[in-house]
């Protein structure tokens, strides 16, 4: 599972300065986690202030309208809705400079007029045109949630009915390429998959990209829901062969494919790539310990956190209410954070620190997965299947999760499957030093070839 999803959540209201228009548009460059990201300001002149909407054009088409700002000795000060992002800068009439701050991280962040064109960060795996095969964009709707993806499909010819795989990317919102840490792992993945004679689908999550509905809003059953939605398309196409239709899930995804292959009988084959086996919050102690300690975090912290995040999970894990979960866990953090204030000091203040666990764990996403058990849906699974793990993973440890789905497979009596430990990969199933989320951008590799190899053997496997 991904660590980090930022949605840039800025404000800018109150009066402009004598002889200065703040309104229009301004746009801005963000660089987090090595992903650079264009956030465009559109301000509005109203009665009272001002009225502003939020774009950030990389990650989704829609808007955000804000609230809570001021400014002060030229200074623009903002906060998003339940302060889970900041922002503040010095306005001098051509530029918006100041810092951003989300989760207890600071970026810098500077608005000026000049619209900024995307930067494309081109990685050594990632085709070149001309493609030796078709591709279409596509849409296909699920109805019971009133919701369209758009995405791509490509096939090896159109000639004849080919096997086929849905890709399913991991949490936090992302496009059809699961673009993440300046590499798209399942643009890669698609094209050699392709190449070999397997036809791809891959789509934009939905209230992402090209695609509709809210993403925030949703749960992993609802995700489950889409899947099925990408499976019905894929049976009205001729070029597919419908006996042959399989699912590939990278982290949340590899919880999603057992989920949906464990009730629809369609599902020929899945392929999971650092797939959850324990529980959510096992999950998410261990990941959080892990990444710590290998950014030399220090163990009196990582204890603290640890303590901390124990108890949240399991208020989380109770809720019925995201808004009185707010406030809960708010009071409570807020408490632990004010006794432990010197410990903490030198990451973030007590208000970062709460609102980094807010805007991480309390949504209806996280309730509904801190209830979910991967195993009670693995054991359902009855076609065959390839479980996939990097043993530097530190957002999904393998050691842990193999042995659980590995048990589960064993309760099933389903024997057609295969388990594969990659010593040296990380959650990305990219070659690495530490595993560390902090090294993905700097490694040019997307994907090993080895797993690229291996899942293509193997599903040719299955399907001959």
């Amino acid at each position: 599972m991904k660590i980090y999803y930022i949605l840039f959540v800025l404000f800018f209201t109150q009066p402009q300065l004598s002889g200065q228009n703040i309104t229009g548009k301004w746009y801005g460059l963000l660089d987090p986690e090595g992903e650079a990201l264009r956030i465009t300001l559109d301000i509005e002149q109203t009665k009272r202030s001002y009225k502003t909407t939020l774009f950030s054009i990389d990650q989704t088409t829609e808007g955000f309208e804000m609230k809570r700002s001021k400014l002060k000795n030229s200074i623009y000060s903002t906060k998003a809705l339940l302060g889970l992002f900041r922002f503040s800068g010095a306005y001098t009439g051509d530029s918006i400079a100041g810092t951003f701050i989300q989760f207890g991280m600071k970026y810098p962040l500077v608005f000026t007029r000049q619209k900024i064109e995307k930067t494309v960060f081109k990685r050594a795996q990632e085709p070149e045109l001309p493609l030796p095969y078709y591709t279409e964009d596509v849409k296909f709707a699920n109805n019971t949630d009133s919701v369209t993806l758009a995405g791509t499909l490509s096939l090896p010819g159109r000639e004849r009915a080919y096997p086929a795989v849905i890709l399913i990317s991991g949490s936090g919102p992302q496009n059809r390429d699961e673009e993440l840490a300046r590499h798209k792992p399942f643009l890669v993945l698609s094209d050699y998959l392709t190449r070999n004679g397997i036809a791809v689908l891959r789509y934009d999550d939905r209230g992402y990209g090209e695609s509709t509905g809210c993403h925030e809003c949703a749960t992993t059953a609802n995700f489950a829901g889409d899947v099925n939605a990408a499976i019905e398309y894929l049976k009205t196409r001729t070029e597919i062969d419908i006996n042959n239709i399989g699912l590939i899930g990278h982290s949340e995804g590899g919880m999603i494919a057992p989920m949906v292959a464990s009730e629809n009988s369609d599902v020929s084959f899945i392929v999971t790539l650092a797939a959850p086996g324990v529980s959510l919050k096992e999950i998410v102690l261990k990941q959080n310990e892990l990444i710590a300690r290998a950014e030399g975090e220090s163990e009196e912290k990582i204890a603290l956190d640890r303590t901390i995040t124990n108890k949240a999970m399991d208020m989380i894990a109770e809720a019925d209410d995201v808004d009185v979960l707010q406030k809960q866990l708010s009071k409570y953090i807020k408490k632990e954070a004010r006794k432990h204030k010197k410990l903490i000091k030198e990451e973030s203040s007590v208000k970062d620190y709460v609102d980094f666990y807010l805007s991480e764990y309390a949504n209806v996403w996280m309730i509904y997965a801190l209830n979910y058990n991967a195993i009670e849906y693995f054991e359902k699974v009855q076609c065959p299947s390839l479980i996939l793990n990097g043993k530097k993973d530190l957002q999904v440890d393998s050691e842990d999760n193999l042995l659980a789905i590995e048990k589960a497979y064993k309760n099933s009596g389903n024997k057609n499957v295969k388990f594969i430990e990659y010593p040296n990969l990380n959650h990305l199933f990219q070659e690495c030093e530490t595993g560390s989320p902090s090294e993905y951008s700097a490694i040019e590799q997307t994907i090993s070839p080895k797993v690229l190899g291996d899942i293509t053997r193997w599903i040719q496997g299955i399907i001959d």
